[in-house]
């Protein structure tokens, strides 16, 4: 995996495509990956994605696609030729539907990772049993980590704090970690954790967004938090 800056991932947390390139443009080539998610995929499409890689940024398009096999072979083979530097899946789809997004990849000759999501970031333990009565948050992680080395998912998305159970059943993975905050934030995301202590612990990049997308000084929020991302890869080498 690349080194230093290039473990961070901006989740460009913005109302209107127009406010994500005014951003991006702002940033003087500073970051290399771009998070789209739900809401500028709606309202930008393709040509959205299209205009940041001529910005010469590679595109994370997150949209989660979880439906019946087929109809996820069909949506991965439609965004297969864009030239996206990863999409996500969410694993409780199931192996089929994996299976299938992995074939689906392989006919296009696709060099796009598939990342499979394994339980959101914004899950507690409490609200985890709700959804999910007699299965320990444990356990799914363990074992959508696991559907996803044997289905060939090139790498896995998962909380911070859930960085030790995922790494361990997702052997050979890399993993995408959201829910990293330089400092306590009152927003929607449960299991979060700081860059150093995420990168320090294995993760091969971390998603930021707000952190940035919402500092006074953008370029310093990315500064400082490539200082962490330093200070975690150094963590790891001890």
């Amino acid at each position: 995996m690349n080194r230093g800056p290039d473990h961070l991932i901006l989740a460009l947390d913005v109302e209107r495509p127009s406010d994500g390139m005014e951003l991006l443009s702002s940033l003087g080539g500073r970051l290399k990956y771009v998070k789209i998610g739900h809401q500028l995929y709606a309202k930008g499409g393709i040509p959205f994605i299209r205009a940041i890689q001529d910005e010469g940024f590679d595109v994370f398009l997150d949209i989660k696609l979880h439906d019946i096999p087929n109809t996820v072979l069909m949506a991965v083979e439609a965004l297969a030729s864009l030239g996206l530097w990863a999409l996500t899946l969410h694993c409780g789809g199931g192996r089929k539907m994996l299976e299938e997004a992995v074939k689906a990849k392989k006919k296009n000759g696709s060099s796009m990772y598939l990342l499979g999501v394994t339980v959101l970031t914004s899950f507690d333990h409490a609200s985890w049993a709700e959804v999910s009565p007699g299965c320990s948050l444990q356990d799914a992680l363990e074992r959508r980590a696991r559907l996803c080395r044997e289905t060939e998912i090139d790498g896995i998305v998962c909380s911070p704090l859930d960085l030790p159970v995922v790494r361990q059943a997702g052997k050979g993975l890399f993993t995408v970690v959201p829910g990293v905050r330089p400092a306590a934030m009152d927003d929607d995301q449960a299991r979060t954790a700081t860059p150093q202590r995420t990168i320090g612990e294995g993760a091969d990049f971390i998603v930021v967004g707000r952190p940035i997308v919402n500092a006074p000084d953008r370029i310093a929020a990315i500064e400082s938090i490539s200082e962490a991302i330093e200070e975690g890869l150094s963590w790891r080498i001890r």
